[in-house]
């Protein structure tokens, strides 16, 4: 603010909160996630056969499969087209999330969401360009049953999704309460 005329020889500027993150570290957060996401997914392929189960505990199992499809295995057996169709929505999808994080990169919710969501799809892009397919390697279960395996990026994209839906719910500056 200016002080030009002010009544007091000093002049403070009303306080302010910390910065918020900016596009570019929100854009780093989603390379994070792919970072972590890719180093996991090459330890799982170094150390681990296809197909080899690691019990971890009572509930939890290292494994290693290739998923072709989306998530539970979604169009997994359609014949090798799924391979470009899931690549290039993942792009397409993550281009439209790139310009979401960019127009709300000043806020916190809506960005961390998309970022988180983001660092999975290309990390899940990478496995689909390299494999074929997307290396999962997360196997928990109870009582003989399984959720389907899933990775790091999975856990980004779904972690992204439930933060996406509360901030619509309980965030949103059009929810009318």
């Amino acid at each position: 603010p200016s002080c030009a005329g002010a009544a007091t020889p000093t002049c403070t500027a009303p306080a302010s909160r910390a910065p918020m993150p900016r596009f570019a570290s929100w854009l780093g957060l989603s390379g994070l996630v792919i970072v972590l996401d890719q180093l996991t997914k090459f330890w799982v392929v170094s150390a681990l056969r296809l197909g080899q189960s690691i019990e971890l505990t009572s509930f939890f199992n290292l494994v290693f499969v290739y998923n072709a499809g989306a998530a539970f295995s979604f169009l997994s057996d359609a014949g090798g087209w799924q391979r470009w169709f899931f690549v290039v929505l993942a792009l397409a999808v993550s281009g439209w999330l790139t310009l979401l994080i960019r127009q709300h990169a000043s806020e916190r919710m809506l960005p961390l969401a998309a970022a988180l969501i983001l660092g999975g799809a290309l990390g899940n892009v990478i496995d689909r360009i390299r494999f074929g397919a997307v290396v999962d390697f997360l196997d928990v279960h109870a009582a003989g049953w399984h959720w389907p395996a899933f990775n790091v990026a999975d856990s980004a994209i779904s972690a992204g999704v439930v933060l996406l839906i509360l901030q619509q719910l309980f965030f949103s500056s059009s929810v009318k309460k």
